[in-house]
């Protein structure tokens, strides 16, 4: 069989109420060179009947207890065959149609990671802003310095470079493994546009918990930037954390 260059990742348990949108926004893309493989956590729910029932051809299911979505998604990268790998959650989509096939043109050139930006949407699949962090034209490890400056879903790796989560985290795994990618990926990198290209739904794990997760990404900018300098940059974050909360009290 030919190695499909994408390999979209979707990990769920007792995901049925939000599933939808992204089993519909998989299926529409007009790039169909993708093999599509959930990693569900043994669901007592609808959860793998819409799979089933979702059209994907292309589809691959394993459905089991895992330790959490960390150690669900290295199984994920275990099992993907895909040039590429795009950890797509349940509830967050693709921005349109033609996401895959704009990420696709990007990967004609094989850079290490393929990103983008990043639209927020409700449960209602509203779309009532942009990322509060924009990727950067340019992006190196230092970029993420500054923080998830990509939204993991809209940070397209090479798997020959991808390497597994590292478990001692919890919430932030995939900022520490962005910053190992980029590591590997050495400033070859490709900016699809400013147009989203993923639409994240404001309801994720990390939203829940988004204190225990700050401190987890404290941690690992440390440990990768230096204590200091990244004590520095916290305090230049304070307006944009204001703005922030400002900008979410208003939403309310």
């Amino acid at each position: 069989m030919t190695t499909p260059t994408f390999t979209i990742i979707t990990v769920t348990w007792n995901a049925a109420s939000v599933l939808k949108p992204t089993l519909d926004s998989i299926r529409s893309q007009t790039c169909t060179d993708y093999e599509y493989l959930v990693m569900d956590g043994a669901s007592s729910d609808d959860t793998l009947a819409m799979i089933q029932e979702s059209g994907i051809a292309s589809v691959r299911v394993t459905s089991e207890p895992d330790s959490g979505l960390y150690d669900a998604m290295n199984k994920a990268i275990a099992a993907a065959t895909g040039r590429y790998l795009i950890f797509l959650n349940a509830g967050d989509s693709f921005a349109d149609d033609t996401s895959l096939a704009r990420i696709a043109v990007a990967a004609e050139q094989s850079p290490g990671v393929i990103y983008g930006q990043t639209q927020i949407v409700d449960s209602n699949r509203r779309v009532f802003a942009q990322r509060h962090l924009r990727a950067p034209k340019h992006l190196t490890v230092d970029s993420f310095a500054r923080g998830m400056v990509v939204c993991h879903q809209a940070f397209v790796a090479r798997r020959d470079l991808v390497p597994q989560y590292n478990l001692q985290y919890r919430y932030s795994a995939d900022y520490d493994w962005c910053i190992r990618v980029l590591q590997q990926s050495a400033g070859n990198n490709a900016y699809v546009g400013n147009d989203p290209i993923i639409s994240f739904l404001s309801d994720g794990m990390t939203d829940q918990h988004r204190w225990a997760s700050l401190r987890e990404r404290y941690r690992i900018m440390c440990h990768y930037y230096g204590t200091w300098p990244t004590i520095a940059r916290h305090i230049s974050f304070i307006p944009r954390f204001i703005v922030r909360r400002i900008y979410e009290r208003i939403k309310k």
